[in-house]
């Protein structure tokens, strides 16, 4: 009887699991693009009715493209591949810079702001020009469309540069995370996929992919007029290492696939670049606790000095709305951002020329 009942549990458990995945499944993803050395192209993703669909092409058309559709099914837009190359790290300042960061996978509260804001039109195209969209990372995590958000950045990057504007996204501490199979913070859709699929859900977005290619080429500094953009901040360790922006964005994106383990053992530099005290973790430009080791206003003076910039804006640390530190030359736009849009409070900010405006889902926000 006991051995009975056991089974019976372990019979229900098994339907259980069943049910879970046959729900984590209704979920659309992708398209994952992976390249493989003989030439042949993998193409694997979820449709809207929640179908695993892996395919193997012989090659890829010049003209392939593909509809992503977010998992909720409110949103669609095409995607057109195109040429990836790494951002310039310093550019003249443009009319408008828009700054938002840490969308984690809400698509739809990212679609939001962009629209609300001008960015993009009603079908997720490019509308604002000349103009700078900047994205300071985490868009991996915790929301169900990750994947569709990277497609919607990179599809507005090329948008973008034909209309003689610019898309810029940097890196944040969630990119480097789900890269080495890290998905403590991932949704289950995530982890189904390659559990399905019997592989390692970073090998989806591996260095031979199309998305991977990409985020490899991504910045962690940038600069832009006299900002300075990164996704945490620059600790008194970085500065003491006077590091040029192009070798920081080059040795993180070196760092990107390798576990902890594999960092220390490549590089020191690797190592403590994607540490605590590096630039994708640092909080002590935003926190003055003791464990954060906060930035000594002298030390802020002598970064901005040493990159040229009057401010440095980020993202990471989540605040109640936009706030700003050291008298407005540090600004953290890092916010709770479904709850913000829907209390109508600061997702962002807009520079134009030289004046910062608070913005939320329809605009600039009255101070």
């Amino acid at each position: 009887m006991k051995t009975t009942g056991m089974y019976r549990m372990w019979m229900l458990l098994v339907s259980l699991l069943c049910l879970v995945s046959a729900a984590v499944a209704q979920t659309s993803d992708g398209p994952y693009i992976m390249y493989g050395t003989n030439g042949e192209v993998r193409v694997v993703s979820v449709t809207p009715e929640g179908r695993l669909v892996d395919t193997v092409l012989a090659s890829l058309p010049e003209d392939y493209s593909f509809t992503v559709v977010s998992s909720d099914l409110k949103h669609s837009f095409d995607v057109r591949l195109h040429a990836l190359e790494r951002p310039e790290w310093k550019t003249e300042q443009p009319d408008r810079i828009f700054v938002t960061s840490d969308p984690h996978g809400n698509l739809d509260c990212f679609i939001s702001l962009l629209q609300g804001n001008g960015v993009i039109d009603g079908d997720c195209n490019w509308s604002f020009g000349t103009n700078q969209l900047m994205v300071l990372g985490d868009v991996f995590d915790r929301g169900d469309d990750a994947v569709q958000i990277l497609w919607l950045i990179y599809k507005l990057e090329d948008e973008a540069a034909q209309a003689g504007g610019r898309v810029d996204y940097l890196l944040g501490n969630h990119e480097p995370m789900v890269l080495m199979n890290d998905l403590r913070y991932a949704k289950p859709k995530y982890t189904w996929l390659a559990d399905t699929l019997g592989m390692e859900y970073a090998d989806l977005l591996s260095p031979s992919s199309e998305l991977g290619r990409w985020l490899s080429l991504r910045n962690t500094m940038q600069i832009s007029g006299s900002c300075l953009f990164v996704h945490a901040g620059l600790s008194s360790d970085f500065y003491r290492r006077n590091l040029d922006i192009p070798y920081v964005n080059e040795q993180v994106s070196a760092g990107l696939y390798k576990t902890k383990a594999e960092r220390k053992e490549a590089s020191p530099m690797i190592y403590f670049l994607m540490g605590n005290s590096g630039p994708l973790w640092y909080r002590g430009m935003v926190r003055d606790a003791e464990k954060y080791n906060p930035l000594a206003a002298d030390t802020l003076d002598l970064i901005l000095d040493r990159y040229q910039a009057d401010r440095v804006i980020v993202g990471h640390t989540i605040y109640d709305d936009v706030s700003t530190f050291y008298d407005g030359r540090v600004i953290d736009v890092n916010v709770d951002n479904a709850g913000n849009r829907e209390a109508g409070l600061g997702r962002g900010v807009l520079i134009e020329k030289d004046s910062i405006y608070v913005v939320g889902d329809n605009g600039i926000l009255p101070f």
